[in-house]
C-alpha cells in the first residue's frame, strides 16, 4: 500500500475559534491547520448541520492522495468524494474505528 502524505487532524468542538471560516452551504466553521504549530484543524457544526455525524462527532486524520476515487475503495465510505474547491476534492472514510479524510489536492 502506498504510504499517503498526512495533512492535519480534525477536531469537532463547540468553542468559537478565532479566524475561523464558515462554510454556509455545510453549515460549519472551521480554522485553517496551516494556522495551527500542529496542523491541527478545529470544526464546530451548525445545529442544523446535516454532514454525517462520524464526521460532526469523532476526531479524524487527514491524509493527502494522488486518486481520491482509488484512495476510497475497501473502506466504508462517510461522505462521498465532494469537490470542495477548483483544486481539492475530500473524502471521510471509516478504518475500523478510525476517521480519515482523504484528500485530492490538484
Amino acid at each position: 500500500m502506498k504510504v499517503c502524505k498526512y495533512n492535519h487532524f480534525g477536531v469537532p468542538t463547540s468553542t468559537k475559534h478565532e479566524n475561523e471560516t464558515h462554510y454556509g452551504d455545510m453549515k460549519l466553521y472551521g480554522t485553517s491547520p496551516d494556522d495551527h504549530p500542529y496542523a491541527v484543524e478545529f470544526l464546530r457544526f451548525e445545529e442544523d448541520c446535516t454532514m454525517p455525524k462520524e464526521i460532526q462527532t469523532m476526531c479524524h486524520t487527514a491524509f493527502e492522495v494522488d486518486d481520491l476515487d482509488e484512495a476510497i475503495k475497501g473502506f466504508k465510505v462517510v461522505l462521498e468524494p465532494v469537490a470542495i474547491s477548483d483544486n481539492l476534492k475530500i473524502a471521510f472514510v471509516m478504518d475500523d474505528q478510525a476517521l480519515l479524510e482523504l484528500m485530492q489536492i490538484s
